[in-house]
């Protein structure tokens, strides 16, 4: 990543956005002023070598604040991201889960919407990790990177699928496509659109399927999934935001659907 060297950034993220990460990075809980240092080494130069071993340098709020603000809108949300997944040494411990979704929150209210909402059902299950990843993996590259946005997306919703088959006993092959993936764990929550007489209902669950497909088709001709000729363009961040936003909205569908209605006894 191209460092941002001494020119601060001209605009910033809101200030109960900045505060809620300074106080779960710098604060109580969060890294060490090396470790920041180390940390922001990787973005930029601003904040220099770490004078903090004799006394009068920095605390590690206005370290974390100032490092934060020298970087560039977009990477500051991506950095913010970054943090949130983060799973190496940290000198005074994670914040709280909840700490974390919070600011994730905050983060996506005005990119990805869908995403925020989809994201409360998602903090209720056990044991989807390989699904909270890719869910990370997506909203952190809908502006650095819209094609890994896209393609984090449908890995995303692949695991849904897999997971309500492998929690309902539902047989699936690895190689199956998204579609059929979708259609296979719709048809266990009793879900698809044959499966309902009322009209309005086969309408909305069959406008459902249509998204999962066009979503699939939009990872196969857009994002990075597939190589590119030289005049080839790639996605941009609208792109990467409408497949987050369409995308998560039928995760979260998915993921609400498989709590509130539990697997029927064999």
């Amino acid at each position: 990543m191209v460092k941002n060297e001494t020119v601060p950034a001209t605009d910033s993220l809101p200030y109960k956005v900045v505060k809620l990460a300074t106080d779960m990075f710098a604060r109580e809980t969060g890294f060490s002023g090396p470790e920041l240092h180390s940390i922001f080494a990787e973005y930029t130069d601003v904040l220099g070598p770490y004078q903090g071993w004799g006394g009068g340098g920095m605390s590690r709020w206005q370290v974390f604040d100032t490092g934060l603000a020298a970087l560039p809108l977009e990477q500051q949300r991506a950095f913010l991201f970054e943090l949130c997944n983060y799973d190496g040494p940290i000198r005074h411990g994670m914040p709280t889960e909840r700490q974390v979704e919070r600011l994730r929150s905050l983060l996506l209210a005005d990119g990805t919407p869908g995403a925020a909402a989809a994201g409360e059902g998602l903090a209720k299950l056990e044991d989807w990790q390989a699904v909270a990843k890719s869910w990370g993996a997506a909203l952190t590259k809908v502006t650095t990177d819209p094609d890994g946005a896209i393609t984090a997306t449908r890995t995303t919703l692949e695991s849904i699928c897999k997971h309500i088959c492998d929690e309902r006993s539902v047989a699936y092959e690895d190689a199956w496509d998204l579609a059929r993936l979708y259609k296979t764990a719709a048809a266990a929550m009793e879900i698809s659109p044959d499966q309902h007489t009322e009209q309005i209902i086969k309408q909305i669950l069959s406008g459902a399927a249509t998204v999962v497909s066009g979503l699939a088709g939009m990872r196969n001709a857009l994002s990075d999934a597939h190589g590119r000729g030289k005049g080839s363009a790639g996605p941009a961040p609208r792109h990467a935001k409408l497949a987050v936003n369409t995308g998560f909205a039928i995760a979260g569908f998915l993921i609400d659907t498989h709590i509130e209605k539990p697997a029927r006894p064999a």
